[in-house]
C-alpha cells in the first residue's frame, strides 16, 4: 500500500471514528487528527479529545511559520458528540516575540492517559534555553491547561525577553483583551481582563493568560516581559477554553471562577418594536465604557450572563442586522440577579450603491466604509467595511441596521481619487439606491506605470479573506495586478487566476516562504505549485533554491527588521546560512511602518556598495475588512505589455518606486544608469502628483539628503528639477511626502562619471 493510501485510510478512519471518540471521556488519538480541517495529519501526530473539545499537537507534521515541531496547531469544539472544525492555525508558546527559534530537538511524551485526564509533555530547545510545555485536559472540562517552563541552560543572561502564549485563529474574528481595543503592540495598561477571544457565530476559543503584561498583534500574543539568568527558570500558565457557540458568557464565568471573584447575574428578555421576542439576540456588556463581553439569547429572546460584582457596567441589545437599543446601566451585587429587559429592536433595511467615474460614467470598483453609524462590536452581526461586486462592477448592496449613517466611498484611497462622503438614513424594511461619482485624480497606467500590493494574504494560516474578497479589495484599492502571498500555500492561485482572466488583468502568483527566522515572497511562481521544503528546518540557501525551483523571477525579503525578519536574524547571528545576496527586493511593509527609515537605510547601504537590491511594497493585509489593501504599493514600469513576469522583471531591474500616496513620473527611469563626463551638468526631473496635496520632496544620494524642496504651495501636482554634476559614481533617489503624511520612496538612478577626453 502506498504512503498516500495509508494516509487516506487514516483520514477515513478518523472521520468515521470522530463522533465515537468525542463520546469518550478523555482519549488520545495517535495519527492524523480527526479534527475537521486540521493540520496535524502525520502518522506521528496526536490528538487529545474529551466531551467539550479536541486539540492536536504537530509531533511529526510541520507547524506553521517554521516553529519547531511539538506545537498545538489544531483546536476545535466538540458538540453533540461530534468533533468540529479546526479554529486555530497556532495556539502555543512563543519565546521572545516571534524572534528566530534555533532548535535542535523536540520530544513529546504522554505522561498520563486515562478516561479522567490526559497529560502530554513537549520538550524543545530555543537556543540554549530548554522549553517544556505540559498540556492537561480533564474529563468534562472546556479548557486545556498549559504550563510552560523556560530554563536557561546557557552561561549568558538573557534580558528584555517578551514571551508568552498566543492565539492565532484560522477563521472568524478576534475580540481583543477588553480595554485594549486598537492596541496592536504595547503594554497591557488599562486591560479590564487577561483574556483574548477568537470567535464566530458558531464557536469561540479564549486564551486566559493571568501573567499578561504586554500584547502583540492586536492581542493575538499575550506576553510577559522578563529576563532569564543562567540557570533561571520561569513558568507561564494559561488556559485555552473552547465553546460551540459565539457566546462569551462561559468565558466570563471561567474568569470569575479562576480568580474567585464575587459575582452576580444580569438577565432579561429582548423584544422588537412589535413587542415580540427577538430570536437569538446579542446583549453586549461594556465596562468603564469599553466592550467587555456579550452573551447570546435563546429563541424566546431570553439571556443570562454572570458578571464580576460591581458597578461601571452598561449593556445594550442587538441582533444580526438589527438596531442597537439605548444603553442601560447595571450594578451587579454578589449572589444576586439583576433584570434588564430591552425593547424596540428594529430589523434591517437595505442600501444599494452604484459607483462610477465622474468623467466617463464607467463603473468603478470601490470600498465603502461606515464613518458614522452603527458598527457592530460583535463582528458576525454585520460589517463596517464593504466592497463592490466582482461581476457587477461598481455595485454594492448592503443590509444594515436602521439609523443615520455617513459612508466613505473610495477608489484608490490616498493615491488615485479623493473619497466621497455619502450621508443616508436607513429605514427598517426599506431599500434605497444611491449613485456615487468619484473623480480619479491621476491615471498612472496612461504613462506606463502599474501598481500591485506585493504582500497580501487570502484565507490560509491566520488570514481570513476568501480569494474573491481579496480581489474585490485589491480592485477597490485601484491596483492594476492581482497578487496573493499566503504563508507556505499556493491553494488560492487558480481561483485568483480565473478572476483575473475574467476581469482582464494580470495575476501574480506568489507564496510567502515562512521560516522562524525570516519570511520571503517568491514571485511569480508556478501556478498552484506546493512548497517542497520544510520551513522548520531550512537555510537561506535552501530558500533561494526553492524560489528557483518554483521559477520565481523575484525573491523579496519581507518585513526585514521585525523580530523574525531576515536582517534582524542576521544581526543576532541566528539566520541559518548567514548572509546570502541571492535575494532581489527589500519590502517596505505598511503593517510595520515604523521600520521604513531603517529599511531605507539598509537599502541605501547596499546601493552605496553598488549592490542592486531594490525596494518593494506590501500591506501584509490578512483581513480586508479591518486592514487596507494597497495601503502601500509598488509602482513599476514594465517593458512592453504588463504581465506578471514583465512587472516582476521591472521590479527586479529597479524600474519602480513604493508609495503610500504620492505619484512620481521620472524623466530618467529609476534603476537605469546616466553616463556623464565628470564635471558635466545633468538634470534629474520628475513630475509629482498627490491626491492629498504635495508637501515636500527630498533628493537622496549616498544615503543622505542632499536637497529638500518645500512643495506646500504647489497644490496637488508639480514638476521639479534637480541640476547635478558628478565627479565620481553616484546614485540619486527621492522621498516625496504628501500633506496627509503619505510618503513615496524610489529606487535609485545610477550615475557613472567618466574622465573628460
Amino acid at each position: 500500500m502506498s504512503m498516500r493510501s495509508i494516509i487516506g485510510l487514516w483520514l477515513a478512519i478518523g472521520a468515521i471514528l470522530a463522533p465515537s471518540l468525542a463520546d469518550a471521556a478523555v482519549r488520545i488519538v495517535h495519527g492524523p487528527t480527526p479534527i475537521l480541517g486540521g493540520d496535524a495529519r502525520a502518522a506521528g501526530d496526536l490528538t487529545v479529545v474529551n466531551e467539550k473539545l479536541a486539540f492536536a499537537l504537530a509531533v511529526q507534521s510541520p507547524p506553521p511559520y517554521g516553529v519547531p515541531r511539538g506545537a498545538l496547531v489544531d483546536l476545535a469544539p466538540v458538540a453533540d458528540g461530534k468533533i468540529g472544525r479546526d479554529r486555530v492555525v497556532f495556539a502555543d508558546f512563543i519565546p521572545n516575540n516571534w524572534s528566530a527559534w534555533p532548535n535542535t530537538y523536540h520530544r513529546v511524551e504522554v505522561v498520563e492517559d486515562t478516561p479522567q485526564e490526559a497529560v502530554v509533555r513537549t520538550e524543545r530547545d530555543w537556543g540554549e534555553v530548554a522549553v517544556s510545555t505540559v498540556y492537561t485536559l480533564k474529563s468534562g472540562e472546556d479548557q486545556v491547561h498549559i504550563a510552560v517552563t523556560m530554563t536557561n541552560d546557557g552561561k549568558a543572561a538573557l534580558a528584555d525577553l517578551r514571551s508568552g502564549l498566543t492565539l492565532w485563529p484560522s477563521s472568524g474574528h478576534l475580540f481583543a483583551v477588553p480595554g485594549l481595543a486598537g492596541v496592536s503592540d504595547g503594554p497591557a495598561k488599562g486591560a479590564l481582563s487577561d483574556r483574548v477571544v477568537a470567535y464566530d457565530e458558531g464557536w469561540f476559543v479564549a486564551l486566559h493568560a493571568p501573567y499578561l503584561e504586554h500584547v502583540g498583534y492586536g492581542s493575538k500574543d499575550m506576553y510577559q516581559t522578563h529576563s532569564l539568568a543562567p540557570g533561571e527558570r520561569r513558568t507561564f500558565e494559561g488556559w485555552l477554553q473552547v465553546g460551540a457557540r459565539g457566546d462569551l458568557a462561559p468565558v466570563v464565568a471561567e474568569e470569575i471562577a479562576r480568580r474567585r471573584l464575587p459575582a452576580g447575574d444580569l438577565t432579561g428578555q429582548v423584544t422588537g418594536r412589535d413587542g415580540r421576542p427577538v430570536a437569538a439576540p446579542v446583549v453586549v456588556i461594556e465596562k468603564s465604557g469599553q466592550p467587555y463581553a456579550w452573551t447570546l439569547g435563546d429563541a424566546a429572546g431570553r439571556y443570562r450572563i454572570a458578571l464580576p460584582a460591581g458597578g461601571g457596567y452598561t449593556a445594550y441589545a442587538t441582533a444580526k442586522g438589527y438596531s442597537e437599543t439605548p444603553r442601560a446601566t447595571a450594578v451587579i451585587a454578589p449572589g444576586a440577579a439583576l433584570t434588564r429587559d430591552f425593547s424596540g429592536l428594529q430589523p434591517p433595511g437595505r442600501q444599494r450603491f452604484s459607483v462610477a467615474d465622474q468623467a466617463s460614467g464607467a463603473p468603478l470598483d470601490a470600498r465603502i466604509a461606515i464613518d458614522r453609524g452603527q458598527k457592530p462590536v460583535v463582528e458576525f452581526l454585520g460589517r463596517k467595511v464593504f466592497f463592490t461586486e466582482l461581476d457587477r462592477r461598481g455595485v454594492a448592496e448592503l443590509e444594515l441596521a436602521p439609523g443615520a449613517y455617513a459612508f466613505s466611498i473610495t477608489h484608490g484611497l490616498n493615491v488615485l481619487a479623493s473619497p466621497a462622503t455619502v450621508e443616508a438614513t436607513v429605514a427598517s424594511g426599506a431599500a434605497e439606491t444611491r449613485k456615487v461619482a468619484l473623480a480619479p485624480f491621476a491615471d498612472p497606467r496612461a504613462r506606463g506605470w502599474y501598481a500591485a500590493d506585493l504582500h497580501h494574504h487570502a484565507d490560509q494560516a491566520e488570514a481570513v479573506t476568501p480569494a474573491p474578497d481579496l480581489a474585490r479589495s485589491q480592485f477597490a484599492a485601484g491596483l492594476d495586478l492581482l497578487f496573493v502571498s499566503d504563508h507556505d500555500s499556493t491553494v488560492n492561485h487558480r481561483i485568483l487566476q480565473a478572476i483575473a482572466d475574467r476581469r482582464g488583468v494580470p495575476f501574480i502568483p506568489s507564496v510567502e516562504i515562512s521560516t522562524s527566522w525570516a519570511h520571503f515572497n517568491a514571485y511569480p511562481v508556478k501556478l498552484g505549485e506546493p512548497l517542497a521544503i520544510d520551513t522548520g528546518d531550512t537555510s537561506i540557501g535552501a530558500v533561494i533554491a526553492e524560489a528557483h525551483r518554483l521559477d520565481a523571477e523575484v525573491l523579496q525579503v519581507n518585513h526585514p527588521l521585525i523580530p523574525y525578519g531576515y536582517f534582524a536574524s542576521l544581526d543576532r547571528g541566528v539566520a541559518p546560512g548567514g548572509f546570502n545576496p541571492g535575494f532581489d527586493l527589500l519590502e517596505i511593509n505598511s503593517a510595520n511602518r515604523g521600520d521604513d527609515d531603517k529599511v531605507l537605510a539598509r537599502a541605501w547601504a547596499f546601493w552605496n556598495e553598488g549592490q542592486r537590491h531594490y525596494l518593494s511594497g506590501g500591506s501584509d493585509t490578512h483581513d480586508v475588512w479591518n486592514e487596507l489593501s494597497g495601503a502601500v504599493r509598488a509602482y513599476a514600469h514594465p517593458d512592453g505589455p504588463v504581465t506578471a513576469l514583465s512587472f516582476a522583471r521591472a521590479m527586479k531591474a529597479g524600474h519602480a518606486y513604493v508609495t503610500y500616496g504620492p505619484l512620481i513620473f521620472p524623466d530618467r527611469m529609476f534603476g537605469e544608469t546616466v553616463r556623464v563626463v565628470a564635471g558635466q551638468r545633468f538634470d534629474l526631473g520628475f513630475d509629482l502628483k498627490a491626491v492629498n496635496g504635495l508637501k515636500s520632496v527630498s533628493l537622496i544620494s549616498h544615503g543622505a539628503v542632499v536637497q529638500t524642496l518645500d512643495l506646500a504651495t504647489r497644490g496637488r501636482e508639480t514638476h521639479v528639477d534637480f541640476p547635478r554634476t558628478a565627479a565620481s559614481p553616484a546614485w540619486y533617489a527621492l522621498i516625496v511626502e504628501d500633506r496627509g503624511g503619505g510618503r513615496a520612496y524610489t529606487d535609485p538612478i545610477w550615475v557613472e562619471a567618466s574622465a573628460p577626453h
